[in-house]
């Protein structure tokens, strides 16, 4: 992937960031969220036994009247399917790796993220943009990894702890 600076503007691929936009340029390792994954997969799977088992009752029931238990079947196929597809979830989770890239935020909502094999190239990148924004001549052309993640699966950003309090959006008046 292409990461160039031109005419005040940063192209990341084929996204342009205007370089008067940049809020931030920083370099972080995403670390996939393991434990939420894990806790996640006991929550999910705590409430697919508890459904499958008040489904049961009645099933159970029907079952022992009609003496057909192909509801029963169905209901317990059903909740294993969906256990191993919670499995599955956690597990891709808890297989992924750790990135170091390079983030752009900007202004507004939009973060550009970037990596590459080489850390320390990440960290001149850095040096390199925050020239480019104080610099409006400057002329950057570099090659870049590109990174497809979930984001939900990785820690992004700040870690902020919160106290007390209620409806704190992060900012103050």
């Amino acid at each position: 992937m292409e990461l160039r600076i031109s005419r005040r503007l940063l192209w990341i691929g084929t996204a342009a960031y205007p370089l008067q936009n940049i809020a931030r340029v920083y370099t972080l390792t995403l670390q996939p969220r393991r434990k939420e994954a894990v806790m996640r997969f006991l929550k999910r799977s705590g409430l697919i036994v508890a459904v499958a088992m008040i489904a049961t009752l009645p099933a159970m029931a029907d079952a022992a009247l009609s003496g057909n238990g192909t509801f029963l079947a169905l209901i317990w196929f059903v909740a294993v399917g969906l256990w191993i597809f919670c499995l599955v979830d956690m597990i891709i989770v808890l297989s992924a790796p750790s990135h170091y890239v390079l983030a752009v935020e900007t202004n507004g909502a939009s973060t550009g993220v970037v990596t590459s094999r080489h850390p320390h190239y990440l960290n001149q990148l850095v040096g390199q943009i925050s020239h480019a924004i104080d610099h409006p001549d400057t002329e950057l052309h570099v090659t870049v990894e590109s990174i497809n993640i979930s984001p939900s699966h990785y820690y992004f950003g700040d870690n902020v702890n919160m106290y007390g309090g209620s409806g704190n959006v992060g900012m103050a008046a």
